[in-house]
């Protein structure tokens, strides 16, 4: 069942769509959304990760100034690329964290549009489920949470997937954190159906632009580096589908990469409240056409032929400006 998100829509729809989607299993298809596009057929959104810090580390100056930018670009949408409550997710649908870090900090007048989120590692050391929960859009109606899904807008397809359990460590390894696996194991065909699904639904999209949204970085210069199970696992079907965008969080910063061999961008904006100074890698295996290594997010502007995207840093100010034609085929960055 499709869930037909239009401005004028009801909340009480929707919010009913997205219950039937809780209840499904985590090993069906992906639930499928709906957002139009503005009238002229145009497309704006910000992009943000690795937020939830009840506003400290410049999280409420971040979103100051999201609300500006937003203001400026009548954004439709905030994509929020995961890890939304640290250090440990939400304890219950009933955590006062959820107001605290997300209600009470993003209260600007343009921010008050669908939030469509996905979880990150932090996300699933507390209760995974709560963020899934429906019960918390009677909270903010703002919030979407699914472990992967499809958001149709228009000329943009976007696919939302759940990356956490690709990665060995957090299984093998995971030190004294524990992790919320209710409805992932057995792990195998979790990740085997999540993978096919992915690859049914990129390869039947008739989208001008295709665009994936994970929290783990496939590509990136941080300081986790690439992540090698995406690499192997993930890379290849975006490649095979002609990804334009792999959009991520997870490193502390803002970064866009790009690979002599393939035209799919890889842009981690995980910069909304706590960073990593210093911590940057060198990356040999693609370009790293911009790296910013303090708090920031992006801004992300559509047409069916064009697309430019901006990273802009704690106060605002416009760090990095990129440009690309579905006509030209031509990338070019301006700043």
């Amino acid at each position: 069942m499709a869930c037909f998100h239009k401005k004028t829509l009801a909340i009480c729809l929707q919010l009913a769509i997205i219950c039937c989607s809780y209840l499904v299993s985590s090993f069906a298809a992906f639930q499928r959304f709906e957002h139009a596009a503005k009238s002229d057929g145009s497309l704006s959104f910000l992009v943000v990760g690795d937020w939830g810090r009840r506003g400290s580390y410049n999280q409420s100056e971040v979103a100051s100034q999201m609300g500006r930018i937003g203001e400026t670009l009548d954004i439709d949408f905030v994509v929020s690329t995961g890890d939304n409550f640290y250090d440990d997710g939400l304890k219950g649908i009933n955590d006062p964290a959820f107001k605290d870090s997300f209600t009470k900090i993003y209260t600007a007048q343009s921010l008050q549009k669908q939030w469509y989120s996905v979880l990150g590692n932090h996300d699933y050391r507390g209760d995974a489920k709560a963020q899934l929960n429906p019960v918390l859009r009677k909270i903010d109606s703002r919030w979407l949470c699914l472990r992967s899904y499809l958001l149709n807008a228009e000329f943009v397809e976007f696919f939302f997937m759940d990356t956490t359990p690709f990665i060995n460590m957090y299984f093998d390894d995971p030190l004294h954190h524990t992790y919320d696996w209710r409805g992932i194991t057995p792990r195998e065909t979790y990740l085997a159906n999540l993978l096919k699904d992915l690859e049914s639904a990129l390869s039947n999209s008739t989208a001008d632009w295709k665009i994936v949204v994970g929290h783990h970085a496939i590509r990136s210069a941080g300081h986790h580096g690439d992540t090698k199970e995406l690499v192997q696992q993930f890379l290849p079907v975006l490649e095979a589908n002609n990804v334009d965008f792999y959009m991520n969080g997870h490193d502390h910063c803002l970064e866009r990469i790009s690979c002599i061999d393939s035209p799919l961008q890889f842009l981690t904006s995980g910069a909304g409240s706590k960073a990593w100074r210093g911590d940057v890698k060198n990356h040999n295996e693609c370009q790293v056409g911009f790296f910013y290594d303090g708090q920031g997010f992006m801004s992300v502007q559509m047409t069916r032929t064009d697309a430019k995207i901006v990273f802009y840093d704690v106060f605002g100010n416009v760090l990095h400006e990129w440009n690309t034609s579905k006509d030209s085929k031509q990338l070019v960055s301006d700043m």
